[in-house]
């Protein structure tokens, strides 16, 4: 592999446990004087090193963890998921904007430097999509050159990463599924700028670019939220019913992404939960579980823009998005959506 500063070490020429007889080959050849650059003169000893050796995967607990974008919902129950599987606390950096600046190139390398990742998870991004069209100068410098500072940053660690990417890459006019090699081609600044991340991304041969879809967790403001807080004061609402796709349980999620830290199938993936449905359909299903006695009345997403004055992005109708790979380079498909959607508002109703 290429030269890796990061991952340099090194053990004391003149160990006395490795005895090796220097001055017999010293004579040996004809040398008069043992040569050292200052650096080699500071190698500890065997027994003084930390280095750990391992025949192929770090194991799982062994491993150190960056997670960027951790006040977000798939941050949070990223770190969550790592603990439950008995990862260490002090083996994962969980960080947020006042803890390191993704923009700010020399704030990241000295960050992950210091920390050394074993594994990235750049969840940190500017997803406002409607505010994206108007601020595509922020939007541009997160996504895009944040994202570049976190892929560099994990090619001096020899790190992976794994990126998380969006439906929005696609136009949505596709007819059927969309295959992970389909050729993007966003419509919006967001899943223009989501797509160069990518490009950035695929620099790492250690990489993971994962494509999500409709998330939703429990640390943070997602759709299924804004149903039930209009669930308090509406008994009709009107939700698009020709944008179709995936919801994505950021709690099944996060599994699948710590499967993925652990294993060396590199490439894009789908990861949304099993099965489509509308939005539409989607809050039907919420009020449903919830037990809401409020009427969803399906409109399209040039009715609802026009009922309520918005001036929206170009979103994808179709975000259906294939997740086969995941089944071929073994890991689990994620659990179907309406499964996701009781476990999570069964979640919500623990938390009060």
């Amino acid at each position: 592999n290429t030269y890796n500063k990061a991952s340099e070490g090194g053990i004391a020429y003149n160990d006395p446990d490795l005895n090796i007889d220097f001055a017999g080959i010293m004579k040996q050849y004809g040398i008069e004087e043992l040569i050292l650059s200052d650096k080699d003169k500071l190698h500890p000893t065997l027994k003084e090193c930390d280095y750990e050796f391992y025949d192929g995967e770090i194991p799982e607990d062994k491993k150190k963890y960056l997670i960027t974008g951790y006040n977000g919902q798939l941050g949070y129950d990223l770190k969550r998921e790592l603990l439950k599987r008995g990862i260490p606390e002090t083996n994962i950096l969980a960080v947020d904007l006042k803890e390191m600046d993704i923009t700010k190139e020399e704030e990241v390398m000295r960050v992950t430097n210091e920390f050394k990742p074993d594994v990235i998870f750049h969840c940190a991004a500017y997803t406002n999509v409607n505010g994206a069209e108007k601020d595509l100068e922020n939007c541009y410098k997160v996504n895009v050159l944040g994202t570049r500072n976190m892929v560099n940053a994990s090619i001096a660690n020899d790190a992976k990463i794994i990126y998380l990417s969006t439906d929005y890459v696609f136009d949505g006019k596709k007819e059927g599924l969309y295959q992970v090699d389909d050729i993007p081609n966003p419509k919006s600044v967001y899943g223009f700028t989501k797509y160069l991340g990518e490009l950035e991304v695929a620099r790492n041969p250690k990489h993971y670019i994962t494509r999500i879809s409709w998330v939703f967790g429990i640390n943070g403001r997602n759709f299924i939220n804004t149903m039930l807080r209009l669930a308090e004061t509406k008994q009709e609402v009107c939700v698009v019913d020709d944008q179709v796709g995936s919801p994505t349980y950021t709690v099944d999620l996060s599994k699948t992404l710590v499967d993925m830290a652990n294993s060396s199938n590199y490439g894009t993936y789908h990861a949304t939960n099993s099965g489509f449905c509308s939005w539409a359909e989607f809050a039907k299903k919420i009020f449903e579980v919830n037990e809401k006695d409020v009427v969803v009345k399906p409109v399209s997403t040039k009715e609802y823009a026009k009922l309520y004055g918005l001036t929206q992005a170009e979103r994808p109708l179709n975000s259906c998005l294939d997740k086969s790979k995941l089944i071929l380079n073994d890991f689990d498909l994620l659990p179907d959506w309406e499964d996701a959607t009781e476990a999570y508002s069964l979640e919500l109703k623990n938390k009060k």
